[in-house]
């Protein structure tokens, strides 16, 4: 899945200049990374606001139109006013069309309600891992990945090592083992096994460094 949003170009930066933008109902940004030289933006906050809404706009490949010039990129950051519903910056990395790259995708649980272990034992469906650091080309990244509940029984758990990936898609390990995906905690008998009770395995998504930040 891929989004296209539209930026411009700003040519000044700093604290009182983000402000002034954000005044007049525009989000300052960045874009970074590849052989071109980082880039101040800014975008409508409308525009940008209900991108944001859109689940798959943080996972997908992005198209940027720069001034009429398109860039593939990805998400990197927002920073959010604590407590309004306003953006006060963003950051986006450039990638390549013919370079993998590594991305945080979001899991989908389905069939939960169909599961042995949920609807013959009673039990309740535990999400261990929400969301799984993959590597593929731009072209492969899926906005999310379904993962399968139809077939668990109580007291059994997926691993990724289970999980139906998209085609060209592949998994970031991080350090051993094969973690838990979710489980089926059955009433009375504790969680589904002493794996569940792990804490998840954190992941980190291996980007490109981002250059020093400006002051907002």
């Amino acid at each position: 899945m891929q989004f296209e949003i539209n930026a411009t170009k700003r040519d000044v930066q700093g604290s009182s200049a983000s402000r002034r933008l954000r005044r007049a109902g525009r989000v300052p940004g960045i874009v970074y990374g590849g052989t071109a030289a980082p880039q101040m933006i800014e975008f409508d906050h409308n525009e940008l606001y209900q991108a944001l809404r859109k689940e798959a706009f943080h996972s997908s490949v992005i198209n940027l139109n720069l001034g009429g010039a398109k860039e593939m990129c990805l998400l990197r950051d927002v920073q959010m006013h604590p407590y309004k519903l306003l953006i006060k910056h963003v950051d986006f990395q450039r990638i390549d069309a013919t370079h993998e790259i590594h991305q945080k995708v979001p899991l989908h649980f389905v069939n939960a309600e169909i599961a042995p272990g949920v609807k013959l034992d009673g039990g309740m469906v535990q999400h261990v891992i929400t969301e799984l650091d993959v590597k593929c080309l731009p072209k492969d990244l899926p906005g999310f990945i379904e993962v399968d509940l139809k077939d668990l029984k109580g007291g059994q758990s997926l691993h990724v090592s289970q999980l139906a990936l998209p085609a060209g898609v592949t998994v970031v390990h991080h350090g051993e083992g094969d973690p838990v995906v979710a489980g089926i905690v059955v009433r009375g008998g504790g969680a589904a096994s002493e794996e569940e009770a792990a804490a998840p395995v954190e992941t980190q998504v291996i980007t490109e460094k981002k250059p020093a930040a400006e002051k907002k």
